[in-house]
Formats: structure tokens, sequence, C-alpha cells
């Protein structure tokens, strides 16, 4: 099962208020970037936050799952737990915060030399 469209534009909605937010399809489903920092996945209808320390103070009781066979672990949340938009906008910015500028990519004619 893949990510319903209404499922996307519920969880933009909630987090529309977060500065530099964007998502970009991949694998067949959706990808968080917060400030360009691959925040978290959504995939089958379900939030995947990477995880950090900061995240972890935020989570009363955190759920753990993987967003595609042998990936690791994430924070998982399920649309139902979206309705929070505070605690939600709180756990993606410190996540993202957490997180380190990913590095930059080497153009295609480079890395064939």
């Amino acid at each position: 099962m893949s990510t319903r469209p209404e499922t996307l534009d519920f969880l933009l909605d909630q987090i529309g208020t977060l500065p530099q937010v964007r998502t970009r399809r991949m694998f067949g489903e959706y990808c968080v970037y917060l400030h360009e920092k691959p925040t978290a996945f959504v995939c089958d209808d379900q939030l995947f936050v990477k995880i950090t320390d900061a995240g972890r103070t935020l989570l009363a009781r955190p759920v753990y799952g993987q967003p595609y066979p042998g990936a690791k672990d994430y924070f998982l949340l399920r649309p139902d737990e979206w309705e929070d938009r505070e605690a939600l906008c709180d756990l993606l910015a410190a996540t993202a915060q957490a997180l380190p500028l990913p590095k930059p990519r080497q153009s295609r004619a480079k890395v064939g030399r």
C-alpha cells in the first residue's frame, strides 16, 4: 500500500507553519525535508521520523518502525497521532535542528573519472 495523496496533504497542512518544508517523491513514497535536511519519510500512510536525542525527549513513549525493508529504525507516527499540530511541528523542528546538513553531492561528471 502506498501513501494516499490526502494523507500527504493532511501532513503538509499540519506542518505548514514550519519554515522551509518540502517533500520529494522517493522510492514511490515521500521524503520530508526541513531546512534541506531529510528529516522524515511518509510511507504507507505513516510518518517515520529520524531518531535523535532531541526527538526522543519529546515523545512520551516512542514507537519504532522501518519505512522500508532493510532500513534502520525511525520513530513511527500513525496519521491519528498527527492531530496535535504543535507537538508534531515541535518534533520535526527539533529533529531537523539536531541533524547535520547533508554532504554536497558530487556531480556525475566527477564520479565517472
